[in-house]
């Protein structure tokens, strides 16, 4: 089993499960985690897992994009485009992989975080999750493949909207444009993703994985994700962006607040 920073990665009785460990922020999605959450559904393909959970620790599933990271130079030495770059990567990892996945979504779930979401295969929320996607108040596009996964799921009107007015939507409204499978009251959470996920990992699993890759190809047929690659051009590029820096500054000042 590889060690990680800033997620756990487990599998027992053909269950996966991939958890963002890092609750006191929120789970962002920094240059750690988006390389770590490809290489732990990776790793997820060298075991006997069916299904793979995909949640946060605390009480949130993820806050999104690390707007700390949002200077032109990431960690570790990597450049504004790579790290721009490697959400893109994330979700392309996360749907290749055989395992069908299952989000666990609870409390806050931000921008990259529904990016992450929506690239789950199926998806649960508390009634207390509350999603948004506010990159347009930032000043940057919503990248990773965001748009058009999102339009996949949930057409390109609500895509337009949620993008663009920034505004939060909660979990009933989630379900009924068709992000969400279900809804189920926040203490019931973990137990009704739990039996879910037993359900499928009972089954055959080449079954499973085959239905998994042929729905991933028509999905693909009507919205590709193909030329996804050059969202980092203009992430990288907004990025650089004076205004959005200040914008995003100010963001997580009042999150802070809230918080």
């Amino acid at each position: 089993m590889p060690e990680f920073t800033t997620l756990r990665a487990e599998v027992a009785d053909r269950i996966g499960r991939l958890t963002l460990t890092q609750p006191k922020q929120l789970n962002p999605l920094g240059v750690v985690p988006l390389a770590e959450i490809a290489q732990a559904a990776a790793w997820f393909d060298t075991t006997d897992a069916v299904v793979v959970i995909v949640t946060g620790e605390g009480r949130a599933f993820s806050s999104g994009f690390d707007l700390r990271e949002f200077a032109g130079q990431g960690e570790n030495g990597v450049s504004a485009r790579e790290q721009a770059d490697l959400g893109r990567l994330m979700a392309e990892a996360m749907e290749r992989m055989s395992a069908l996945s299952i989000a666990a979504i609870k409390g806050p779930c931000v921008g990259g975080g529904v990016v992450l979401a929506g690239v789950c295969d199926l998806r649960i929320a508390a009634d207390d999750t509350v999603f948004s996607i506010p990159e347009v108040d930032l000043g940057i596009p919503l990248a990773w493949g965001g748009i058009p996964r999102l339009v996949r799921e949930i057409g390109p009107a609500i895509t337009r909207e949620l993008v663009l007015t920034c505004r939060p939507f909660d979990a009933e409204e989630a379900r009924s444009i068709g992000f969400l499978n279900r809804v189920v009251p926040r203490a019931d959470l973990e137990s009704a993703v739990d039996e879910l996920a037993t359900s499928i990992a009972s089954k055959a699993p080449s079954v499973v994985r085959a239905t998994k890759r042929q729905v991933n190809v028509v999905l693909e047929n009507m919205a590709a994700t193909g030329g996804a690659w050059s969202d980092a051009d203009l992430l990288g590029a907004a990025m650089a962006d004076p205004e959005a820096k200040d914008a995003a500054r100010r963001y997580l000042a009042n999150r802070s607040r809230q918080t």
